[in-house]
């Protein structure tokens, strides 16, 4: 099976090490490593507004953008969750806006994960990276719609 030649580097070599994995319990373990390399989400940030809904999981993500390049973060009480999370963040983080919105969730077939996902943790994971898409989308519009401060100033006079 070959990698979709549209996807983020980072993502593409994602799906390439699962493709490699022929074990379902190595595929498992993988995805768990995910889990482990996420740093630690901040309290305070698991609030309403950061949860991801339509997850039977407690799902928290947030975003930042800097640069034009958006970075993540996220976290989940349930291990194989948060390894989804994890495969998400650090396959989309640190592009722009618009390549993360480019980029299709049927990537989770060429990794073969989709066939051992439960049907709720398969809706959870679309869930988790259309949230990180629309993130992404909200921040890039806020930051060209934002003005310099002096620009500002400008008009007022």
């Amino acid at each position: 099976m070959s990698v979709d030649p549209s996807l983020p580097p980072a993502l593409a070599k994602i799906v390439k090490r699962f493709q490699s994995i022929t074990d379902t319990k190595r595929r498992y373990e993988y995805l768990l490593w995910f889990a482990k390399q996420l740093p630690p989400f901040p309290e305070a940030d698991k609030q309403p507004d950061n949860k991801v809904v339509g997850c039977v999981s407690q799902v928290y993500v947030t975003a930042t953008i800097e640069s034009g390049l958006v970075h993540f973060q996220g976290d989940s009480d349930a291990q194989m969750t948060k390894g989804l999370v994890g495969l998400l963040i650090k396959g989309l983080d640190g592009l722009p806006p618009e390549q993360i919105a480019r980029v299709t969730p049927d990537f989770i077939q060429q990794t073969g994960l989709n066939v051992s996902l439960t049907p709720s943790r398969a809706n959870g994971f679309y869930n988790i990276f259309t949230t990180l898409q629309r993130l992404a989308l909200t921040l890039s519009a806020a930051s060209s719609n934002s003005f310099p401060t002096q620009q500002l100033e400008d008009t007022v006079d």
